[in-house]
């Protein structure tokens, strides 16, 4: 029973590590760019576990309080998971980008802001007790997803220009204000009290659906909009 007892204890923090896990791969993929790996390319593949780190991410925090082993250690690893996995490595995914399209460039530098302000986020997210239904400033992995898009729109576009500097800088302050923006954590199922939710999710899936990984991009901005409306 004891050794049972255990394994259900660390159920969270290892979904939690395995967060952390693709985010470390994330990091590794996204500096190679888009070198050819299999059918797809070095930043595809980053995408890929990314997407599977905010799974993880998504996971570990209700099965937490599912199997009610809420910590004050695993909200730190989470956090600290969270800042490999949609702080470092979506900048390590934008620098390559950037170097792709303007090599040797020490403005392509700027890029790894996005993992200071990532980090800032979470720690002011850390010492807020306020943030339990809705967050304050954009979550970190909303970040991630919004460079996800904008990195695939370059690569499909095949160009970046000056834009770039002023999106990691607007993104950058956006993670650490105070504007409300709404989470997942829903208390029921219904309708009324989460139709911003529904909405939200119907309008990715068609983002998706007609424009791909870049809907993405859009997706977060359509995030923001729905969470300044329902405030």
């Amino acid at each position: 029973m004891n050794a049972f007892k255990a394994i259900r204890n660390n159920i969270p923090n290892t979904i939690t590590c395995l967060n952390l896990f693709a985010g470390a791969m994330a990091c590794v993929f996204a500096l190679k760019g888009n070198e050819p790996v299999g059918n797809l390319t070095s930043y595809q593949v980053a995408f890929i576990f990314i997407v599977l780190a905010a799974m993880f991410d998504f996971c570990d925090g209700l099965v937490a309080r599912l199997l009610n082993l809420v910590s004050p250690i695993g909200k730190e690893l989470d956090s600290l998971s969270d800042c490999v996995s949609f702080g470092l490595a979506p900048a390590m995914l934008l620098y390559a980008a950037m170097e792709h399209f303007n090599p040797g460039d020490v403005a392509n530098y700027s890029a790894f802001l996005i993992a200071v302000f990532g980090a800032l986020r979470l720690a002011k997210f850390n010492v807020d007790t306020t943030q339990t239904t809705t967050f304050k400033g954009l979550p970190i992995p909303a970040n991630a997803i919004f460079w996800l898009g904008y990195v695939n729109m370059c690569y499909e576009r095949d160009s970046m220009n000056f834009a770039v500097y002023l999106l990691i800088l607007a993104l950058g302050w956006f993670m650490v204000c105070n504007m409300p923006m709404f989470s997942f954590k829903m208390k029921n199922f219904g309708i009324k009290s989460n139709w911003y939710r529904y909405l939200l999710v119907a309008i990715v899936v068609a983002l998706l659906s007609t424009m791909g990984v870049t809907g993405l991009f859009y997706a977060v901005a359509a995030y923001a909009i729905l969470s300044f409306c329902v405030r």
